[in-house]
């Protein structure tokens, strides 16, 4: 039979819930699931905003909107356009009854249990879907749903709940190698963030600009060493890549910046017969201020965890 089982409302930031359908469900199989929800919402801020997973018997569906999630429970064979209509009135439920200062500022769990009463009686009407199909159009939602699928999450994404990282049956077999989370989110960018990567950009020109002088100067005069020309070009890549950094969320994030600094300082020195002190001190000094705002600018973090 085919039915919504539970529903909750969690807040994006840090994974708080706000509210939760109450389950008396306690099969081996629904206690799993509660795991993914409360993996899922640890990580809601890495996802995108209409994900869905599928874990045997059962569907988590989940849309996020206004840094509020709404997440449901399902059966395997419940119609995916329902389930994305019943989060969808859930949400305008949400929206219309709280205002945004209300969630932002919500500090314990379940502290808006009154919306309970509609979870129960809007579920209770999405699982009778024969009458339901027929009061309800559900054209637009299907055409949002092929124009925009739901992402398609895997269990090894999740990660177990001591926070080491599941592994599929391919990597367990002796890839080594664990899945990322996909769209890894930083936090903001800064106005010192801003001036370090459009510094960083500078100094790439820079270097790369004295980098086709010195081609210029090596083919007009043989005397000229190559080595200079190399080392121009490894400047202009390590700025180019602190800029990526920066934007960009990759794994050893950190180390490669401090390599990058590293790189630009190696650099500098080996070009100091053709820079004063000056020139030397600016890309030091600007290599260094993008490590630190690299370094500053971590993915978004989670507060402790709550019981989901």
């Amino acid at each position: 039979m085919s039915m919504i089982l539970s529903a909750s409302v969690v807040r994006v930031r840090d994974g708080l819930p706000l509210s939760a359908s109450t389950d008396y469900d306690q099969s081996t199989g629904m206690q799993e699931c509660r795991k993914y929800f409360k993996m899922l919402s640890k990580k809601l801020s890495q996802l995108p905003d209409r994900c869905t997973l599928k874990t045997g018997q059962y569907n988590i569906n989940f849309i996020s909107s206004l840094g509020v999630s709404y997440m449901m429970l399902c059966t395997e064979n419940y119609p995916s356009v329902l389930a994305f209509c019943f989060l969808d009135e859930l949400q305008k439920e949400f929206i219309t009854t709280y205002n945004m200062m209300k969630t932002n500022t919500a500090i314990r769990p379940y502290c808006f249990i009154e919306f309970d009463n509609f979870i129960q009686r809007t579920k209770q009407r999405y699982n009778n879907t024969r009458s339901l199909s027929t009061k309800m159009n559900l054209a637009d939602m299907q055409t949002e749903i092929k124009l925009r699928p739901p992402y398609q999450i895997s269990v090894s994404e999740l990660g177990s709940a001591n926070g080491l990282s599941h592994l599929s049956v391919g990597e367990y077999k002796g890839t080594g190698k664990i899945s990322a989370a996909p769209h890894q989110r930083l936090e903001p960018v800064t106005l010192p963030g801003i001036v370090s990567f459009v510094l960083s950009l500078l100094c790439g020109a820079l270097n790369l600009i004295r980098g086709f002088h010195a081609i210029e100067s090596l083919l007009q005069n043989d005397s000229e060493d190559f080595s200079y020309v190399i080392a121009f070009f490894l400047g202009t890549a390590a700025c180019l890549y602190q800029c990526y950094l920066f934007v960009y969320y990759t794994g050893w994030r950190n180390a490669k910046s401090f390599l990058t600094f590293g790189l630009i300082c190696l650099c500098n020195m080996y070009l100091y017969e053709l820079r004063n002190l000056w020139q030397l001190f600016f890309h030091v000094t600007v290599g260094a201020f993008s490590t630190l705002q690299i370094r500053l600018r971590q993915p978004q973090g989670k507060s402790p965890d709550y019981n989901v």
